[in-house]
């Protein structure tokens, strides 16, 4: 099941051991990172030009735990002086589709099919963008006085602060980034810490696009950092929107410290999503389906499949052939093609794999397959399946991003229902059937009550043309397509007055 590296794409596993102590950056077969204007000390704030007088950190690849290079963070004075210079990009953006993809995979640890894939959502949606910008505004409404007209009208909120997660570090920036600017703001970006090098790559892509039509370089400004800049992010009140993707516990203090000044938040959190397989679904299509969304991104995705619940006639079928499924699951360099299954992103959340493990056994389940950390270098863990569980037990309704896949039997329709929305979070839902009634039950208000909901797809993939977004302590923030780009704007009522009388509404008469 382990996959040695590959000539093509040569990984951590085959550098020389002479190598180990240093930077990956300076090691020759890390070369390519200097294609994206990567050194091996970076600077970590863009405002048009490139500084930074903060920390400076050290970013890991997650296959083997080594330093790949350094990034300046920004210190809150970068911040505010940032804050004060507050088709093409995807164009630029395209043609480092490969390269970007290789370091998304390399900080981050997904697989380098899921690397790419991600840079390639960039792209789509700056495509989206562009012609979405064509059919952005209000309508013109009737009204109710002679010699009037009603119109609603549509204008930028001015600047819009982005702050991402690790899990996804292109692919929700260029959500943000690319609506945000069709709709004529600005952008501040802060991403994860620990994926600052992608940062600064997709910054320095879209720097040179700029500066080659001239423009502004402030439009796209980044401030690398920690909490403090996210935390001056939140009070600034030159932030007029502030879009922040993270964890629940996090952005409940994010909207308070913005909800304070009475400033815009956009809120994606926590998912703890359900699959549910009832007895008729084609099995042909739950097995496979479903492993994608456990394993893709080692289940480090918020949409990712955490809990399933399985119609009693089918359990024990289906937790075999998962069991058989995940034995075949090819592990290794993450640059392997033929791979696809990752590390975990840091050690920390090794340890939070590992603790969420042993809580389940507490609470009454069995581990029928994986639950301990692989023998290899880096943040692999194995796999994991979890069964005998009750439904509410309390490490089930908690979010792990980590591939547990938590599995339940139910007995009928109206009793998984409940279960499905019984958790706090309500991002992404799956159910696998063939029954028509069923499928508009779920879809309509007694049914799945999270803002994605699939039938016969697994709770992952969505794409750029919907609103991707979820209910609840999700955070009801909605991003991509769809009208998500309300978020970015501010509207106005206007009524003009093009006669020569001055008519009240509602017919009053002062006079």
């Amino acid at each position: 099941w382990w996959r040695a590296p590959s000539s093509k794409f040569p990984g951590p596993w085959s550098r020389p051991a002479a190598f180990m102590s240093t930077l990956l950056i300076n090691q020759p077969q890390y070369a390519w990172l200097k294609e994206l204007g990567l050194c091996e000390e970076n600077e970590g704030v863009y405002n048009g030009s490139w500084g930074g007088q903060g920390e400076v950190i050290t970013t890991y690849c997650p296959a083997n735990n080594e330093p790949i290079a350094r990034v300046r963070q920004a210190s809150v004075a970068d911040y505010e002086e940032t804050v004060k210079k507050a088709k093409e990009i995807g164009d630029a953006l395209w043609e480092k589709i490969q390269v970007l993809g290789r370091l998304v995979s390399l900080e981050m640890g997904k697989i380098l099919v899921e690397g790419v894939g991600e840079v390639q959502e960039y792209v789509d949606i700056c495509d989206y963008a562009v012609g979405l910008s064509r059919m952005i505004g209000g309508p013109i409404l009737p009204s109710e006085r002679p010699g009037h007209a009603l119109i609603e009208q549509w204008n930028p909120v001015g600047l819009v602060g982005i702050i991402t997660a690790f899990n996804f570090p292109v692919a929700v920036y260029g959500w943000n980034n690319a609506i945000a600017m069709i709709c004529g703001n600005v952008c501040l970006w802060k991403g994860a810490p620990t994926t600052s090098l992608i940062s600064v790559a997709v910054t320095k892509i879209i720097a040179k696009v700029l500066e080659d039509n001239k423009l502004p370089g402030a439009i796209c400004s980044l401030t690398c950092g920690g909490a403090d800049i996210g935390t001056a992010m939140a009070k600034d009140e030159q932030v007029n929107l502030l879009s922040f993707t993270g964890s629940t516990q996090v952005g409940k203090q994010v909207t308070l410290m913005v909800q304070e000044r009475f400033g815009r938040s956009l809120l994606e959190l926590g998912g703890n999503n359900a699959t549910i397989a009832f007895e008729d679904a084609d099995l042909s299509l739950v097995v496979p389906l479903a492993l994608f969304t456990v394993v893709g991104t080692a289940g480090q995705r918020c949409t990712t499949a955490r809990r399933l619940f399985v119609h009693e006639s089918i359990h024990d079928e289906i937790v075999n052939r998962f069991k058989k499924a995940y034995a075949q699951i090819r592990v290794g360099n993450t640059w392997d093609s033929n791979v696809l299954y990752g590390p975990l992103h840091t050690k920390q959340s090794v340890s939070m794999f590992l603790g969420a493990v042993e809580e389940a056994k507490k609470e009454g389940g069995t581990v029928v397959y994986g639950g301990k950390v692989m023998d290899h270098p880096g943040n692999y863990v194995e796999l994991t399946i979890v069964t005998g569980l009750a439904h509410d037990a309390s490490i089930a309704h908690t979010e792990t991003f980590a591939p547990i896949f938590y599995v339940f039997k139910f007995k009928n329709e109206e009793e998984v229902f409940a279960w499905n929305n019984e958790v706090k979070q309500g991002l992404s839902s799956s159910i696998f059937t063939k029954d028509l009634g069923r499928i508009f039950r779920w879809l309509g208000p007694k049914g799945s009550d999270c803002g994605i909901v699939n039938v016969n797809i697994p709770t992952s993939g969505a794409e750029i043309g919907g609103a991707f977004g979820g209910e609840k302590h999700t955070g009801g923030g909605r991003e991509s397509g769809s009208d998500a780009w309300k978020h970015y704007m501010r509207r106005s009522t206007c009524t003009i007055n093009y006669s020569e009388d001055l008519p009240l509404a509602q017919g009053i008469k002062f006079q």
